[in-house]
């Protein structure tokens, strides 16, 4: 079983930081508190100096039957008791890769990406699969990330796993083999314009005939248009590929 430390090595130690960079952390605070009101998803801040969650919003996707403070009093502890212990190894090993290949990026660019993977919560008797996103919300004065912003949301996806590191509108992104144990670049998958508006339509609730008419466009076209859509996404329903195009940065 996985202890508190393990999740803590060189590659995400932050020893030192200049001046008072605590001094405006209420307002970091009221900026995701503000962020998870306006959203299905849950957020939180891990801080990688003090080596705890910053910061917990009160959305309960991911609670785990816990009020917000007591998520952010558990810290990793939360890891330990909620996530299954098969997969609490998966998380420490995407811990160590995807820290040592963060600091593989120029520090300029840090700030621009974002990794996500999909993991089991059980509640109870209750078990659900989340995708976990985390991309840096301050960096420390070397470069090394500090503050990182977690964004949790239901899993696309029927398995854990699905580790990808990417940047919005790159025209590539790293994926993680569990089975090989390293990155693997892939070309990232570019939405037609017609498949972007028949996505973005469906999330606005029209129906295909709808939808259809909208885009002026016959109703066995814009069945075409999901079909090859889901094809491609590796998807098998309009839920699913608009989750994992907004989970992917594609929309």
């Amino acid at each position: 079983m996985a202890r508190i430390e393990d999740f803590f090595f060189e590659e995400n130690s932050v020893s030192e930081l200049s001046g008072d960079r605590y001094a405006h952390i209420e307002m970091l605070k009221r900026a995701v508190d503000a962020m998870a009101n306006a959203t299905y998803q849950s957020i939180y801040v891990i801080d990688y100096f003090k080596r705890e969650f910053l910061h917990v919003a009160s959305n309960p996707l991911f609670l785990g039957g816990h009020t917000a403070e007591q998520m952010k009093k558990m810290g990793y502890q939360f890891y330990l008791e909620h996530v299954p212990e098969a997969e609490q190894a998966m998380l420490l090993e995407i811990n160590t890769a995807g820290f040592k290949k963060f600091n593989s990026i120029p520090v300029e660019e840090r700030n621009g990406y974002f990794i996500s993977y999909d993991f089991h919560i059980e509640d109870g008797e209750k078990r659900f699969l989340i995708n976990h996103k985390m991309t840096p919300f301050a960096l420390a004065d070397d470069g090394r990330l500090w503050l990182s912003m977690c964004v949790v949301s239901l899993s696309s996806h029927s398995e854990p796993g699905h580790i990808e590191l990417r940047k919005k509108g790159a025209p590539s992104y790293w994926e993680y083999s569990l089975d090989c144990h390293q990155w693997i670049t892939k070309e990232t998958v570019k939405l037609r314009p017609q498949e972007r508006q028949v996505l973005i339509l469906s999330a606005q609730g029209l129906t295909v005939a709808q939808i259809a008419d909208t885009m002026n466009r016959s109703i066995d076209t814009v069945k075409t248009y999901k079909r090859v859509m889901f094809e491609r996404l590796g998807t098998r329903s309009i839920t699913e590929a608009l989750t994992l195009a907004t989970n992917s940065g594609l929309i």
